[in-house]
């Protein structure tokens, strides 16, 4: 792969970024930035300084001290005193700019990680289906460590090299104005080669970051497939994609630190060429008279200084390529702080109330009382009108792309106590409906109601806290089962744990385990069966009292005597409430008030089981076997 198909195959860095990542830093430590830029200065002139004692070392006190019969060496202590005092500066202010540069780096790794996170809460379900989980999770450790190694490494190596290298300057022209032109000279050469290396490495550097994601992202989709891998023998196949994008990383890696391990070996021998060339031409201007005042300690400081001059030239060539790996690392970073949030426009409030014996009505966070949605009048006054559960979906048109519609003309009404199911193949559109009612997406053409109320209209968390959902896969996180019960309800009681628990059926099973409630889970609670997870979820939802649920392939995944446990659990979370059930059994659907049978993104058949039956429709081959869901 050549450098031209590489520079277009990758995100450039960009000054906005530099500059944004400056604003951060400065923003958050206003007070430490400049005892940092002071420290490095000191510690700067400090290092230029040893140069300078060398020469008059030698011309005020080494050569009068040779050529006196009996020699004092007051001044000379006095001198090697302030020297040591000098560098002991040197020292402390280099100790206490490294001490703060942890702390800011560290501090602003984690300020980074926190917008990450907080925007990451914020995102909508969009976001999560078009990017892979490993490349995400990429964000918060490639990208931000290489952050944090330029930050508390690079950063301070580069400003203190900078003003060493304009200390040096200084101090050359005010030695040899001569020999420090022959130096700048030289550096220009340097400079040339370490620029055309710098930008042949950058993309590589740049691209490394990127390729690194999709490793991940592949990496995590193959251990969380692991199963399903060795159940179809998909190892070798595995193998060889993996081989390919690490190939791929490989690639960018091999050639980013190809060049720039060159770049150290070519600028170390040209220094010691140039550190020869100087003696040598300091020697012939000294002895031809030609530069006037050119002692052998001036000499002696002038080739000390030389090599103090391509140290931190040196120095800022090894971080360049760090640096820009970690602007790259930023402006991945930078584009998903940048994401657009999921835009929350609704206006109406639903709230838990509970009415005492006057009729007076409090808002509630227990879930025990009715769902409502809180009015305000223009005259401030409040009314708390009860929330049924009626749904209503009208000539809905839905494309998660544009241009590409898998929802036409969707139509249809639940009343509160009714069951609605929807059937058909995979990819007929029932999980898209329900991700609609849900808001994880919004509909493009068509209007979707929540008693008589359009769900635009009403705040998404409010409405989501009002809509119980259980899936086909469960998500158990790392906890008890206690505190999974309660992500339903944060501050619930211990007896609304075990009352949900019952509900759903769970209650005997907890009960049988070592620790009952205070089990703790890990690993999606690997330890449990598919069932016993999946009654978990389904008391997660009932502790929330919702007046709509929505069953999405919930006992696709278990086994049939754990599906009567699992489906009594349900029916108890559901009476009174209106429900949306997605099923392939479709056993699982016979007593439901309506059945949608739904195909390529229409519904075209509705009507209770008998009805359908009747009709020997679709449904009738599917209930018949003579048909079979995909």
């Amino acid at each position: 792969m050549d450098n031209k198909e590489n520079k277009h195959q990758r995100p450039q860095v960009s000054g906005k970024t530099v500059k944004r990542l400056f604003k951060i830093i400065f923003k958050n430590y206003k007070k430490l930035i400049p005892i940092v830029i002071i420290c490095i200065v000191i510690s700067s002139i400090v290092s230029v300084s040893a140069p300078l004692f060398t020469e008059i070392l030698i011309d005020d006190y080494i050569v009068p001290l040779m050529t006196i019969d009996n020699p004092t060496f007051d001044g000379l202590n006095t001198l090697i005193l302030i020297m040591a005092g000098t560098f002991l500066l040197g020292v402390l202010t280099s100790f206490i700019y490294s001490r703060l540069m942890v702390n800011i780096s560290e501090g602003t790794i984690k300020y980074i990680r926190d917008k990450m996170f907080i925007k990451m809460q914020d995102l909508p379900i969009k976001y999560f289906d078009t990017n892979t989980h490993g490349d995400i999770m990429s964000h918060y450790t490639n990208d931000v460590d290489t952050l944090a190694r330029m930050i508390s490494d690079s950063l301070p190596q580069l400003v203190s090299s900078l003003l060493s290298l304009i200390a040096v300057t200084i101090s050359m022209f005010i030695q040899s104005w001569q020999l420090t032109l022959f130096i700048l000279a030289f550096l220009v050469l340097m400079l040339k080669l370490t620029g055309y290396i710098t930008k042949k490495s950058g993309g590589y550097f740049i691209g490394q970051q990127k390729t690194l994601g999709k490793v991940n992202g592949y990496i995590e989709e193959m251990i969380n497939g692991q199963k399903v891998v060795k159940v179809f023998n998909y190892e070798e196949r595995a193998k060889k994609n993996f081989d390919k994008v690490n190939e791929e990383l490989y690639d960018n890696m091999v050639n980013a630190n190809r060049f720039s391990n060159i770049l150290m070996p070519i600028l170390n021998n040209l220094g010691n060429l140039e550190y020869v060339l100087v003696a040598l031409l300091g020697a012939y201007l000294a002895i031809s008279g030609t530069a006037e005042g050119l002692t052998i300690g001036t000499i002696a400081s002038f080739l000390a200084l030389t090599r103090s001059f391509n140290q931190p030239i040196k120095n800022i060539s090894s971080q360049v390529n760090m640096v820009v790996m970690a602007m790259a690392g930023a402006t991945r970073i930078f584009e998903l702080t940048d994401q657009e949030p999921e835009v929350n426009d609704g206006y109406v409030t639903l709230v838990n109330a509970n009415v005492d014996s006057k009729g007076n009505i409090t808002e509630t966070n227990d879930y025990t009382g009715q769902w409502a949605w809180k009015h305000k009048h223009h005259d401030g006054t409040i009314d708390y009108i009860e929330l049924k559960g009626y749904i209503e979906i009208e000539n809905v048109n839905f494309g998660y792309e544009p241009n590409k519609e898998i929802l036409h003309d969707i139509t249809l009404y639940a009343k509160p106590g009714q069951k609605i199911a929807f059937v058909g193949a995979t990819g007929a559109g029932k999980t898209t409906i329900t991700n609609l009612i849900n808001r994880f997406y919004d509909v493009e053409d068509g209007k979707i109601r929540y008693d008589g109320i359009n769900i635009n209209k009403i705040k998404k968390e409010d409405l989501r806290k009002s809509l119980g959902l259980v899936l086909q896969d469960t998500n158990l996180f790392t906890g008890t089962i206690k505190e999974n019960i309660k992500y339903g309800k944060l501050d619930a009681t211990d007896e609304e744990v075990i009352k949900a628990a019952k509900i759903a059926n769970a209650h005997d099973f907890i009960s049988m385990l070592p620790k009952g409630y205070d089990t703790m889970l890990t690993a999606n609670g690997s330890q449990l069966s598919q069932g016993q997870r999946q009654l978990l979820s389904i008391a997660r939802c009932a502790i929330n009292n919702p007046p709509v649920m929505i069953l999405d392939e919930a006992t696709s995944s278990i086994d049939t005597r754990t599906e009567k446990l699992v489906q009594d659990g349900m029916d108890k979370l559901m009476e009174g409430r209106t429900v949306f059930v997605i099923a392939h059994r479709l056993s699982t659907v016979r007593n439901s008030k309506a059945i949608m049978v739904m195909e390529n993104g229409k519904i075209i058949e509705r009507g209770t089981h008998e009805q359908l039956l009747e009709q020997k429709g679709q449904y009738y081959q599917l209930y018949t076997g003579a048909f079979e869901l995909e």
